[in-house]
C-alpha cells in the first residue's frame, strides 16, 4: 500500500516538535514512517498498544493508544475491546495481559524482555515459602511471572503496596520479591520485615516463632539497585534547589534521601504539580526523556545514564515487525491464568 505523504510529514513534524533534542532529524525521517505503518496497521488488524513508561521517546510518544505503570496498563488490558494488544514493555506485563483477556490475542515486540525482579523468584520459591509459613497471605509484586502470581493471594504495583499491606487483616505477610520495595512498605506501614538469609546449604528461612510482621525475598531491579545515597548527595552540591524523584524499587536509604518516592506515575504527576527549579528522576532513564519532552517548561538533569536492557528490547521496528507478523504472541497455560487471575484482580480492586 503507497504511503501517504502528507500524513507522514504531519507526523515528523509532531515528532519533531517534541523530540528534536533526543533524535537527530534525519533518524525522526526514518522513523515516521514506521509510526505511520504502524497505526495504519493498528487500525486494519484491530489492535490496541499500550506503552510502558519506560519506553524510548521515540516509541512512547507517538504510537501507544495508551500509557502508564503498571497498573494503569493493566486496567486498559482489562477494559479492551480490541481483538490485539501489542504491549510494549517486559513479559511479566504481557503475561499479565493475557491473564486478563484470554481470549485475545497479546503480543509482545521482543522474543525475550525479561526482568531480573521476575526472575529473582520462582513458583517453586513460593510454595516452599507457603508450606514454611501455612496460612500466610502472599503478595506478589506486578513484576512477577504467571506462575509465582498463580501461587499469591494478590498483586501489587509500587503505587499500591502499602494500601493494599494496610488493608490486610493478617498478623503476618509474604512480601515478594522486591527486597528495597518490601523494606519501604514495611517503613512506611510502621511493620517490621525479616527476610531469608543465603547459606552454602541453600536459603535458611526466619523462624515462625519469632515476632515479625512481614517476610520478604531477596530479589532486585537491576536498575534500581545502582542508585545510591552518594548520586544524591553528589547532584545536591552541585544544584542545591533540585528535586529528586526516587521510584520505590530504590533502596530506604535512597528515597529516605530524595524528596519524593512513588510509582512511574506518581513520579510524573509530581513533576506536574510540584514547584521547583530543577528535577532529578532516579529510574529508568527512557523515563526522564519522556518527561522531559512532556514537559518543555521545566528543566529535567540529564544525569541519569541507567537504562532497563529489557525495556530497551522494544523498539518502534519491533512494534512493526509484531503487527506485521503476528510475533510474538503471549502464551499462559489456563490453569495457571485461572489462579494468576485471582491475584491480578485483587491488585486492581485495591486500587
Amino acid at each position: 500500500m503507497p504511503i501517504d505523504e502528507k500524513t507522514v510529514q504531519a507526523t515528523f513534524e509532531r515528532m519533531k516538535e517534541k523530540l528534536a533534542e533526543f533524535i537527530p532529524a534525519a533518524e525522526l525521517k526514518t522513523k515516521a514512517e514506521i509510526v505511520y505503518e504502524i497505526n495504519r496497521l493498528k487500525k486494519e488488524r484491530n489492535a490496541v498498544i499500550l506503552g510502558h513508561n519506560y519506553m524510548e521517546p521515540a516509541l512512547f510518544h507517538t504510537v501507544p493508544d495508551y500509557v502508564g505503570d503498571s497498573l494503569e496498563l493493566s486496567r486498559k488490558a482489562a477494559e479492551t475491546d480490541k481483538e490485539i494488544i501489542v504491549f510494549c514493555g517486559v513479559r511479566f506485563m504481557a503475561e499479565t495481559a493475557k491473564i486478563l483477556n484470554p481470549n485475545k490475542t497479546v503480543l509482545l515486540p521482543a522474543k525475550k524482555a525479561g526482568c531480573s525482579l521476575a526472575e529473582s523468584i520462582t513458583a517453586s520459591d513460593v510454595r516452599k515459602l507457603k508450606k514454611r509459613y501455612p496460612g500466610v497471605p502472599v503478595v506478589s509484586y506486578v513484576n512477577t511471572y504467571a506462575d509465582v502470581k498463580a501461587e499469591s493471594d494478590y498483586c501489587c504495583t509500587s503505587g499500591n503496596a502499602v494500601k493494599l499491606v494496610q488493608s490486610l487483616n493478617s498478623d503476618r505477610i509474604i512480601f515478594l520479591p522486591d527486597e528495597y520495595l518490601a523494606r519501604n512498605v514495611a517503613k512506611e506501614s510502621g511493620k517490621k520485615i525479616v527476610f531469608p538469609v543465603k547459606s552454602r546449604l541453600g536459603l535458611r528461612y526466619p523462624d515462625p516463632n519469632l515476632e515479625y510482621e512481614m517476610i520478604g525475598w531477596n530479589g532486585r531491579c537491576e536498575v534500581h539497585e545502582q542508585f545510591t545515597v552518594a548520586d544524591i548527595e553528589n547532584v545536591r552540591k552541585k544544584f542545591p534547589d533540585v528535586y529528586i524523584l526516587a521510584h520505590p524499587e530504590c533502596s530506604p536509604e535512597v528515597t529516605a534521601a530524595a524528596d519524593f518516592s512513588g510509582s512511574t506515575s506518581a513520579m510524573i504527576r509530581a513533576v506536574q504539580q510540584v514547584k521547583a527549579n530543577r528535577y532529578l528522576l532516579l529510574t529508568e532513564c527512557s523515563m526522564g526523556d519522556n518527561i522531559a519532552a512532556e514537559n518543555k517548561d521545566k528543566e529535567m538533569l540529564r544525569l541519569c545514564s541507567i537504562r532497563c536492557p529489557h525495556m530497551q528490547e522494544i523498539t518502534l521496528e519491533d512494534t512493526l515487525a509484531s503487527l506485521q507478523k503476528t510475533q510474538y504472541i503471549i502464551k499462559v497455560p489456563e490453569k495457571i491464568r485461572r489462579k494468576a487471575l485471582r491475584a491480578v484482580e485483587r491488585m486492581i480492586a485495591v486500587a
